[in-house]
């Protein structure tokens, strides 16, 4: 007979000391109670309010009815907790949603729910006072759940005030919800308990400190078999209309609105403590005034790294850089013009490039030579291989990444072993003639190495054998060195994916893009090829557009957790894109990776930030910002030696 497993025991919490009778809890108070509190004991001393589904609901509708947020404005939950408000803003369809909180333990129980129900929120730990986002970045700032009003300093809570202003866009909102101080004074519990769980009861007493500003708490939580496991003390800031309105004024908000009052659920219907009552607060961003710099204000030195117009590039039309490609470059010399907080200076001249990075002092360089050393698309991994020997930080992925996904047939292998569905295909190798070929048509044919859709025009899908045989020969003699891949033909629905960040610090996804072949020429395959890209009289140039995906919410989620996981696996870095395409019974599928997308201003990347009410200058300065978060980057002394070269206009 086996045997039986035993169940095991949960892991009991150790023993702590008890003070015992304490005459005066604010003599007891640590300044920065806040540090150590919010931690598991906390999830399950205040579960009955703070894990409760409807109180989250109700805070969440008062959130969008107090500030006029769509689904891809940009939302702060300040002080997030273990994400509940993030979470449910996520499942109600609000795609740009950032959680920041002190607690490393609430941060990360906040990562694994959102993992787990597939939801995409940034969750990032930071301080309140300088949660070191960008500034005008947000649309929203909510700050809930009893959250303002922890510091022993009164000055300290001005300072959040002041970097949540800083925070916001100047059309923002600040929504507040914080404990009724004047209710509270006169109503609160001197002392309570109560069972927490089966094994778990918690004491509390409470008393106003001597200014009254502040009322303080005590809980000893005790364990029915190993007695007192905590005795903690916590303490918040009582605030009146009246007052809050006074702080929100002095630190620049305006027209501040009081919607009422919040009174908690509690799943025990006991103890609710300073979340019994809570006033509701929300007001407008504060017109900040242009900062005058005291002294010099130290940018950070930017180097932009491109393509060299002077020399062939056998992708573009014609073989050269053209009018709308050195227009292109002005567009994006116009949008880094616009960020604040950075200097740039650029360079183009592939002749004289490393000893230029060799004598560069620079802060860091802008990668955004996608045409690879000399125009030659096989060495773009080249040029973050020569910074990274010299060793310069960049944006954008390195060498291994885009050797990576330079080979579509490796990425395919990647996608599979991540359960990302991928089209059929065959592998065929250079020169090799004896090659077993699919009988299932339409197909496509591509070579397995490249990007700039090279080889993939609208003769490479093909409906028979004979055709597949004679663009299978075409490309041969185009591109002799390289493997085919004969592909399934796609038929379904074509979209992108782009994700700016990293996984360490966040990845936060663009709205999905959706190709629109609607007035494509019926006769013409619908593929997304080189005439698309490069040939400005073409149908596909011309007859196909871009729209934000109508894909159903999970479906999205769906292309967003894929893209995540490939994003993570394949070394990507700041940004990149990833393209799916649905078969004829709708199952979405890998197309490919482009870890150092197109960066132009009417490129499919900046055509999906448009779609979240993004500046082109805002997605350049997104993807500056996530490589300055990963590399830790701070100014350094001004630069020495500056070797800056313009483009050839």
């Amino acid at each position: 007979m086996a045997a039986v497993a035993k169940a095991k025991r949960p892991r009991r919490p150790s023993p702590r000391s008890c003070l015992g009778p304490v005459g005066d809890l604010e003599a007891h108070l640590p300044a920065e109670w806040w540090r150590k509190l919010f931690n598991a004991l906390y999830v399950k001393t205040d579960g009955d309010v703070v894990e409760n589904v409807e109180n989250t609901r109700r805070d969440v509708d008062f959130i969008l009815s107090a500030a006029p947020v769509q689904a891809h404005s940009q939302i702060l939950d300040l002080c997030c907790g273990q994400g509940r408000h993030c979470l449910e803003l996520a499942r109600r369809g609000f795609k740009n949603v950032t959680g920041v909180d002190r607690s490393r333990y609430l941060v990360r129980l906040a990562k694994k729910r959102a993992q787990n129900e597939g939801l995409q929120v940034v969750f990032k730990e930071g301080d309140a006072r300088n949660p070191r986002l960008p500034e005008s970045s947000f649309d929203c700032v909510a700050v809930m759940g009893n959250s303002f009003g922890y510091f022993s300093n009164k000055q300290d809570d001005e300072k959040v005030l002041a970097s949540i202003g800083k925070l916001l866009r100047p059309s923002g909102q600040l929504v507040l919800d914080i404990t009724d101080g004047a209710y509270m004074a006169d109503h609160f519990e001197r002392r309570s308990w109560e069972w927490i769980d089966e094994h778990h009861f918690v004491c509390r007493e409470r008393s106003l400190s001597a200014d009254r500003d502040r009322l303080i708490s005590r809980e000893v939580i005790v364990h029915d078999e190993m007695g007192v496991i905590a005795d903690q003390f916590y303490a918040e800031r009582l605030y009146t209309p009246e007052t809050i309105r006074k702080l929100l004024e002095k630190t620049g908000f305006r027209n501040t609105r009081h919607h009422g009052n919040a009174e908690a659920l509690s799943d025990r219907d006991q103890d609710l403590g300073m979340m019994a009552r809570r006033l509701l607060i929300s007001a407008d961003a504060p017109h900040l005034p242009a900062r005058k710099p005291k002294g010099k204000v130290q940018q950070l030195d930017i180097t932009v790294l491109m393509g060299d117009p002077r020399l062939p590039d056998e992708v573009k039309r014609g073989g050269v850089f053209n009018p709308e490609d050195l227009d292109t470059i002005r567009r994006l010399k116009d949008a880094l013009s616009e960020l604040p907080g950075y200097k740039f200076r650029y360079l183009d001249n592939h002749a004289t490039l490393e000893r230029d990075l060799s004598d560069l002092r620079t802060d860091l360089v802008f990668n955004l030579c996608d045409e690879g050393f000399n125009n030659d698309p096989f060495k773009e991994l080249h040029v973050p291989a020569m910074l990274e020997a010299l060793g310069i930080p960049y944006t954008g992925a390195g060498p291994a990444a885009l050797a990576a996904c330079y080979d579509k047939g490796l990425v395919r292998a990647v996608a599979m072993t991540l359960d990302v569905p991928v089209p059929l295909e065959t592998h065929v190798r250079p020169g090799d003639q004896g090659a077993t070929l699919p009988s299932v048509f339409p197909a496509l044919l591509k070579p397995c190495y490249g990007d700039s859709s090279e080889g993939i025009t609208k003769d490479a899908v093909v409906t028979n054998e004979k055709a597949l045989l004679d663009y299978l020969e075409k490309l041969r003699v185009a591109f002799p060195k390289r493997p085919i891949l004969v592909q399934e033909y796609l038929t379904g629905g074509e979209y992108s994916v782009t994700l700016v960040g990293n996984p360490d610090q966040g990845l936060r996804a663009l709205p999905v893009l959706e190709v629109d072949y609607s007035q494509l020429d019926p006769k013409l395959p619908k593929i997304l090829g080189y005439e698309s890209k490069w040939e400005p009289d073409s149908a596909y140039w011309t007859q196909v557009r871009y729209r934000e995906a109508e894909l159903p919410e999970l479906q999205q989620q769906q292309l967003v957790e894929h893209s995540a996981r490939l994003f993570e696996r394949l070394g990507c870095k700041d940004y990149a894109r990833f393209d799916f395409r649905a078969d004829a019974k709708g199952e979405l599928k890998l197309l490919e990776v482009n870890p150092n997308p197109g960066w132009c201003w009417d490129g499919k990347v900046n055509l999906m930030a448009g779609f979240a009410g993004m500046r082109y200058s805002e997605l350049l300065g997104q993807i500056l910002a996530a490589a300055v978060e990963r590399l830790s980057i701070i100014a350094k002394a001004p630069a020495q030696v500056v070797a800056q070269t313009e483009a050839a206009q």
